[in-house]
């Protein structure tokens, strides 16, 4: 299957690359546009085509010196097809891939306008130069865009066999690459209509959520399934994004009923996943298992509760048979999909005949039965019974143990379109399966993997009536498949081109990256069930009323948004909103015109329009209306700057948004100074104004009840003084004639709050006061009345509120729950957070708080505390890179957080003579404290063999021993955090250690039955003094003794002296100490194992072997 992607980065492992756009490396390569019969465009002459031909052109591209490139990305000369400028882009060294890429670049993406696109069916080649009838080439279509400005293949062909000489690519350093390319003026491949071609829709992709399109899809298809999650309880007070069933529900019947494709993100949202998880690929099969997890624990107690059962639960038995005795034990389990091996089986039915493979257990691997002791036996699995819908999971993805990583298992694997699993006479079932049941089964479903181990895209291949017509969903896009598209080219394996005439004849192979990786059948007796008819009677009434609204809001905002470009969005501001908002939604300016009254005008309208509607919305005269622009100032405030003159009101909507908004050129902002008519009916004339005055608004601060609102506005002439309105404010603001006020302009409040004294003498004028400034009015404090106010005047108010924070504080050890709120300041320093927590909680001690910052990204609190007075104000303990957080964790210590700082913890675990752990203890001491200091204070607190025993301390790690800490080592250099400390006593056989002697590490181990060669160290290691002529027979009676494991049990271990975990298995008269060499740099690495064998049945739900090892666990957190 050829792969055909973006250079740029964009979704999974198929888009691999950094968007090359303007970037261009330069090259000296000589370019050639090669005219054809129907007069291909060259870059020296363009010719005149038609509209209804396409243009065409080819180009070749000569590379010298190849093997010399040393850039990532290298781009050929620019070149002219169809009057479209093009060139080629390659990665000499592949695009994060072992081959070489080539694509289609757009050369001057960069300069053309917004919008653009371009439709083009080419063709990319590298040219052999041996036989040019040998050359690979490879053919895609693509709408070309600012988005995707690039085209092609990333895994065009492999490196090596580029490099071949023998093969004829690559001669004398050149490499010649051709590119075809055909300009379509009216093909459109983004103007495909899935619904009308194939009456089917896809799924939109979130970002990397192919896998989960493919799933789901393949879901849907199943109807017995859909009808059941329809039938699933939900109400109209439900919401999608928090409700799994009406998530699930709402995505079926828009697939079922929508023309275009579907979104899936009120589905992933119920699932509790952020947008990062939508950008992170999982594994399609562990997604099905923890979806239908959940869908069966959220089915129960409904009408449907068994459903996942009834379709996907099949029965096995686990079984271990003694050969020579009459003994066998079983265990009956039940699977929702099998995990089929690909490696080594040529199709399904071998990969069965492996499953059900009898393994003999004899020699040293014998097994352990209940009164019998160590027995030859035989072990496997049989089926009870099979599902109506199987479900296998091929194992694509396996771990290579030579190259120490995942690998992807691209062999060629065949599946049939029946499965009879009742072949040879029933051999996979067990003697109690029901033999009556038919177990033929049908393919309904194949789900498809391009690209390797670190990503790739998925699709799927669906049946979805079982007819003989195949449908392939991939994401956004539905199209029709022959069956040998469905079946025979996802088998796999390699596709060989014909016998390459270079020096050796060695055939040409590709390998085919695209290959099934999940198979769904259904059972043919159980057909007409499962394949059932789903209608509206299967919908619950309340679903179809909230997505038929739904729709009709969707095409609503769609007809408005394809008419945008004819309407002006006019936003009115009035004093009510300004009442409304000031001193609750706001503070600080006048208004959010957000939450102002918006009307959708078209642009060739006159301004009288506006002023019509507004008389019927607000019920103000036309002439009773006066319109002021608002204008962004330089300090970021937003302001009423002028009125609207006659002359402005003559030009229709649009004209005059244009030449008012340069900043906001979506809408116009208008503040309409009027007032409603009476009650009486009677029209509210408009307040004179001259050219002198200026239009003033005003705000009332009162310190007593901390309230600031809006009382009124009024226009005051240029030159008077506030001491000459001083009767018209204390009017507006209900104050005595007689009363003190004070004065302040608010200035701005980003990035700081300027807040100023006004001085009621100077003139407004000279106050630099102009049209939509504002006054903050107050009583007038002074004296004593200055301390009885938390913020006695409007600047310290002002202040309070840009920097108020309530903060969420979370108990550490419970990080998901919110113990408490404060209203903090961001200026608090630390010690006034502290204080503040400890007087809320009830501690008299502060200093005994110590606390923790949030992680806005994974959301859990950061790994380190935050260090006493380690940060300077409660804005910086809330900031992690450029998010801001409302989260705080705190702790109370038993000692003062400055006291702790000097102290050091370590966490030690002592274990007794047969390496058993006893207890674990949390050592405090002063940072410069040693081992030996750790080893003293162990001595006061743990039972000792003897007092006079000695103590070590070792650092544990992964079942091994790396280190013996010197007694002089200072703790606070040693890291508890990832490795284990262990304190033990000092056996007395290692006191007198002779020069010939050895201590050697002992360790446990088991090896993968998959693979010989890989060693798994479990259990507690441990230190052994062997003597130097002490042969195993004599190390093992004092290995079994020491560990106190019964006679039975180490019978069936095995001795090996291990080197850099390859085992050489020692016999009972080899000498031990002889395998060991003194002070050998890595002594872990070299150690006495003691194998235990792994008898336990092969279990059909083992953690999934296929899993990408960069990839978190997919969870459902609802």
């Amino acid at each position: 299957m050829t792969r055909v992607d973006a250079a740029m980065e964009d979704r999974g492992d198929d888009y691999i690359s950094e968007a090359p756009m303007a970037e261009a490396v330069g090259n000296t390569e000589t370019m050639e546009v090669v005219a054809s019969n129907d007069g291909i465009p060259t870059v020296e002459n363009q010719p005149s085509v038609a509209a209804e031909d396409p243009h065409s052109g080819t180009f070749r591209w000569p590379i010298d010196n190849f093997s010399k490139l040393n850039v990532r990305k290298h781009y050929s000369e620019m070149f002219t097809v169809g009057g479209h400028k093009w060139r080629v882009l390659i990665f000499p060294k592949g695009n994060n891939v072992d081959h070489l890429s080539i694509y289609l670049d757009v050369a001057d993406s960069g300069t053309l306008p917004y919008g653009w696109s371009r439709c083009a069916q080419f063709t990319l080649g590298v040219i052999n130069q041996i036989d040019p009838k040998y050359s690979i080439k490879k053919d895609t279509c693509h709408q070309f865009n600012s988005r995707e400005s690039d085209w092609g293949f990333t895994s065009f062909m492999p490196l090596q066999d580029l490099y071949d000489h023998s093969k004829g690519f690559l001669v004398n350093d050149t490499l010649v690459i051709e590119a075809d390319v055909v300009v379509r003026k009216v093909a459109d491949p983004w103007a495909y209509d899935s619904k009308k071609e194939t009456g089917f829709v896809g799924l939109q992709n979130q970002g990397a959520t192919c896998y989960m399109n493919s799933l789901l899809q393949t879901l849907y298809h199943i109807p017995y399934f859909r009808k059941a999650v329809y039938h699933m309880p939900t109400t109209e007070n439900d919401m999608p994004s928090n409700s799994i069933p009406l998530a699930l529900q709402s995505l079926f019947y828009k697939i079922q009923n929508s023309d275009t494709s579907v979104a899936t993100k009120d589905l992933t949202k119920s699932f509790g996943w952020d947008s990062l998880d939508s950008f992170m690929q999982h594994d399609v099969q562990e997604l099905n298992r923890v979806l239908c997890e959940k869908l069966e624990d959220k089915m129960k107690s409904t009408v449907v509760e068994g459903t996942i059962q009834k379709l996907f639960e099949g029965h096995l038995l686990s079984y271990v048979e003694c050969i020579d005795v009459d003994f066998k034990s079983t265990r009956k389990e039940s699977f929702y999909d099998l995990q089929l091996d690909v490696k080594g089986c040529k199709d399904v039915y071998e990969s069965f005949d492996k499953y059900c493979m009898v393994e003999r257990l004899e020699g040293d691997n014998q097994y352990h039965a209940e009164h019998h002791g160590l027995q030859d036996a035989k072990k496997g699995i049989l089926f009870l019974n099979f599902p109506p819908v199987l479900q296998l999971q091929l194992k694509r993805f396996e771990y290579d143990y030579m190259r120490d990583t995942m690998v992807k298992i691209n062999d060629r694997y065949e599946f049939p379109l029946q499965l009879d699993l009742d072949r040879d006479n029933g051999k996979y079932l067990a003697v109690d399966a029901d033999r009556n049941v038919r177990n033929l089964y049908t393919l309904h479903s194949v789900l498809v993997h391009s690209g390797g181990v670190h990503g790739g895209h998925y699709y799927a291949f669906i049946r979805p009536t079982l007819s003989d017509q195949w449908y392939k969903f991939d994401d956004e896009r539905v199209t029709k498949e022959d069956a040998k598209r469905a079946l025979e080219e996802q088998y796999g394996g390699e596709e060989e081109l014909q016998t390459n005439p270079g020096f050796n004849n060695t055939p040409f192979k590709f390998t085919k990256y695209s290959n099934a990786y999940m198979l769904v059948y259904i059972r043919e007796s159980d057909k007409d069930k499962i394949m059932c008819q789903v209608d509206e009677r299967d919908i619950a009434e309340h679903l179809q009323i909230r997505l038929k609204k739904e729709q009709e809001e969707k095409e609503r905002k769609r007809k408005e948004k394809a008419e945008a470009h004819l309407y002006t969005i006019v936003k009115v501001a009035r004093d009510d909103d300004l009442r409304e908002q000031i001193g609750k939604d706001i503070h600080f300016d006048l208004v959010d015109h957000e939450k102002v009254r918006c009307f959708r005008i078209q642009k060739h309208c006159s301004f009288k329009t506006i002023k019509e509607e507004c008389e019927r919305e607000f019920h103000i005269p036309v002439q009773c209306q006066r319109f002021w622009l608002w204008a962004k100032r330089q300090n970021h405030t937003y302001r009423p700057s002028k009125p609207l003159t006659l002359q402005e009101e003559l030009q229709n909507v649009g004209l005059l948004k244009e030449a008012s908004n340069k900043t906001h050129n979506a809408e116009l902002r208008l503040f309409l100074e009027g007032t409603p008519v009476t009650a009486e009916g009677v029209p509210v004339p408009l307040p004179e104004r001259s050219k002198d005055d200026i239009l003033l608004f005003f705000k009332l601060y009162n310190p007593e009840k901390e309230e600031l609102r809006y009382v009124g506005r009024m226009f005051v002439r240029w030159q008077s003084r506030p001491f000459d309105v001083k009767q018209r404010i204390t009017d507006m603001v209900g104050f005595a004639a007689n009363e003190e006020v004070a004065l302040y302009e608010e200035i701005k409040f980003d990035p700081t709050v300027m807040c100023e004294p006004v001085d009621k003498k100077a003139t407004f004028k000279a106050s630099q006061l102009e049209d939509g400034d504002i006054i903050c009015v107050q009583k007038a404090v002074s004296g004593r009345d200055l301390e009885k106010y938390r913020y006695p005047d409007v600047p310290s108010y002002l202040e309070y509120v840009r920097n108020r924070q309530v903060v969420q504080f979370r108990r550490l050890e419970k990080p998901k729950e919110t113990h408490f709120m404060l209203e903090l300041s961001k200026q608090h320093t630390y010690d006034d957070v502290v204080e503040r927590v400890a007087r809320h909680i009830g501690l008299d001690d502060p200093q005994k708080i110590r606390l923790t910052a949030h992680n806005c990204y994974s959301h859990v609190p950061k790994p380190q505390p935050i260090k006493y007075r380690g940060v300077e104000r409660l804005s910086d303990m809330l900031i992690h890179y450029n998010q801001t957080s409302d989260i705080l964790y705190y702790e109370v210590l038993d000692l003062p957080l400055p006291e702790l700082q000097g102290l050091k913890t370590l966490k030690v675990g002592f274990h007794n003579s047969r390496t058993e752990e006893v207890c674990v203890l949390n050592i405090r001491l002063p940072k410069q404290s040693t081992v030996g200091d750790v080893i003293n204070e162990l001595r006061n607190r743990v039972e000792l063999s003897n007092p006079k025993a000695q103590l070590r301390i070792l650092e544990v790690f992964y079942h091994k021993i790396y280190k013996i800490f010197p007694l002089t080592d200072k703790i606070e250099n040693i890291n508890d955090q990832y490795w284990t400390l262990r304190a033990e006593e000092i056996p007395e056989d290692e006191m007198d250690l002779g020069p010939e002697d050895r201590l050697i590490h002992v360790y446990h181990f088991t090896r993968d039955a998959a693979s010989n060669s890989m060693v798994h160290n479990f259990g507690e290691p441990f230190f052994l003094a062997v003597r130097e002529n002490e042969t195993l027979a004599e190390v093992k009676e004092r290995i079994k003794k020491k560990l106190g494991v019964p006679d039975d049990e180490f019978a069936k271990w095995k001795f090996a002296y291990l080197s850099l975990s390859r085992p050489d298995y020692l016999q009972d008269t080899d000498i031990v100490a002889s395998r060991f060499q003194r002070d050998t740099y890595g002594a872990w690495e070299h150690y006495l194992g003691l194998e235990h064998a792994d008898t336990a049945p092969k279990r059909p739900h083992q953690s999934n072997q296929n899993r990408h090892s960069f990839e978190k666990p997919v969870k459902i957190y609802n």
